[in-house]
């Protein structure tokens, strides 16, 4: 059933959110330094009405990541419902990879401190990737060298790579996202060089600078 549009005021404000929060990914995106001015320019709305929304830059980017992981979380738990282990990985995998979720993680970590909501939210991320992980190793498609903390290494990569064109970052991120599962595949590559990432390990990143 569609969604009812909110009246008023309150519709107009939902749909300022939107706008602001589109035009502050763009922003960020090129430059994470940006003055949030550039954001209130691009949006096209003054930059009172968007600090009444955002009262700081650490609040917008804070909100830009969360909802990041808040979709990481959908598209795990939509997987989880998935009865193939490996269909259910890269499936998921694919579905982020497109939701473009991680060049948030690549470009905005260190420039903001996390709410202790975003930190519950990143526990419930980590849980459903061992889940999906684990899942994939017992269909026996998944190589057994692989660990749920390569899996945002993965998406990272393919994150980092943007052109000019949308449709065509796109299409290159497709690419190399199935060069990289076909490495996580079992029967593939020998052993993988060095110690996979240990939980945690990039965590620090997520401290200002």
């Amino acid at each position: 059933m569609p969604e009812t549009a909110l009246p008023g005021r309150r519709g107009q404000a939902a749909r300022n959110d939107v706008v602001i929060l589109d035009a502050a990914r763009q922003v960020f995106l090129v430059d994470p330094k940006a003055p949030i001015s550039h954001v209130a320019e691009r949006a096209g709305v003054g930059i009172s009405a968007l600090y009444r929304r955002y009262p700081s830059k650490e609040v917008l980017l804070c909100r830009l990541c969360h909802d990041g992981l808040r979709t990481y979380i959908r598209e795990a738990e939509a997987a989880a419902e998935e009865p193939d282990g490996w269909a259910a990985l890269t499936g998921f995998l694919g579905r982020v990879v497109d939701a473009d979720v991680h060049s948030l993680t690549v470009h905005l970590a260190g420039t903001f401190t996390p709410t202790p909501d975003m930190g519950e939210d990143a526990r419930r991320a980590n849980e459903l990737t061992r889940d999906l992980v684990e899942r994939a190793r017992e269909s026996g498609r998944l190589r057994r060298d692989a660990v749920a903390e390569d899996l945002g290494m993965v998406l990272e990569c393919c994150a980092a790579i943007r052109v000019e064109d949308q449709e065509r970052t796109t299409q290159l991120r497709r690419r190399y996202l199935a060069l990289l599962v076909e490495g996580l595949a079992a029967g593939g590559a020998p052993d993988l060089p060095g110690p996979p990432p240990r939980p945690g390990e990039m965590n620090g990143r997520w401290r200002p600078s």
